[in-house]
């Protein structure tokens, strides 16, 4: 038998002269960012550890775009975060690990899966049966795939996942078994005992530690306050930084106009100034 020379490799398409809204363009941008000997050095560098940060914040400014009800700005972060799930999977597919057509086909055959009401002959009757139903799914699939079944309601929990949103998964989860507040006049109760409790470490003599522990407890009520509320505490809270920030850069536009810069020989002023800002927004 004789060694046969290896077959050419197949040219790489050019992307300028592929349609540009294909998702095949993508990939061969991609695919010649990652190559050996042409590609983009720092795209070279690159490991799905060192993109992750990325991938978190361009994530962010997809929200952010949603919140400002931007749609050409919420277009170009979604082909930002689609980015991310091309380089990804390329950087597996180099692995021998899975490639991008793989991605798709799993997410694909998930949702029509998980969706037997859609897709199939099943019936639900409310919203909270479709959630149910998909956890369901969820603990057979990982029982299938021969995963250890979890030993408690709040394993699967992202660690990752911001704190606000962390929080509020935990208190769903618990909520499933039975572990929850009958009433919002109980959950107000409790922001109100995690609040005087807080206010117990006020004296300069309190253990750090126990400071920390009981903001920590405080804000996890005030997360169970906007769950029983129906509000989304993390939504909620960067509502809350954007009108804060908008509110203090007009202060600050005021004060500039009056030939002053913030600080605290003006801090009554600004405080005057904070309320009539107040006032002209609603």
């Amino acid at each position: 038998m004789t060694d046969q020379a290896p077959k050419p490799a197949a040219p790489v398409p050019d992307a300028r002269r592929m349609d540009p809204r294909s998702i095949e363009a993508l990939l061969v941008v991609v695919a010649r960012l990652r190559d050996p000997e042409h590609g983009c050095p720092w795209d070279l560098a690159q490991t799905p550890s060192t993109i992750l940060p990325y991938t978190l914040e361009e994530a962010y400014e997809v929200a952010e775009a949603i919140e400002n009800d931007d749609a050409a700005e919420l277009c170009e972060e979604l082909g930002d975060l689609l980015f991310q799930v091309a380089i990804y999977a390329r950087m597996a597919q180099e692995r021998g690990q899975f490639d991008f057509g793989d991605v798709v086909a799993s997410i694909t055959g998930k949702m029509i899966r998980r969706h037997p009401h859609v897709f199939g002959d099943a019936e639900v009757a409310s919203e909270e049966e479709v959630r149910e139903n998909w956890e369901a799914m969820k603990a057979a699939e990982r029982e299938a795939k021969g995963k250890r079944l979890r030993t408690s309601v709040l394993e699967g929990v992202a660690q990752a996942l911001p704190a606000l949103v962390r929080a509020e998964k935990l208190q769903r989860r618990a909520a499933r078994v039975g572990f929850d507040w009958d009433d919002l006049a109980g959950v107000a109760e409790k922001v109100r005992e995690e609040l005087a409790e807080s206010e117990a470490t006020f004296s300069a003599h309190a253990d750090p530690l126990e400071r920390v522990h009981e903001v920590g407890d405080l804000l996890f009520s005030c997360v169970n306050l906007a769950r029983h509320l129906g509000v989304d505490a993390e939504q909620a809270l960067r509502a809350a930084n954007h009108r804060f920030e908008r509110r203090f850069m007009r202060v600050e536009v005021c004060l500039g106009a009056a030939g002053k810069v913030p600080g605290p020989a003006y801090r009554d002023e600004m405080e005057r100034l904070w309320e009539a800002v107040k006032s002209e927004e609603r």
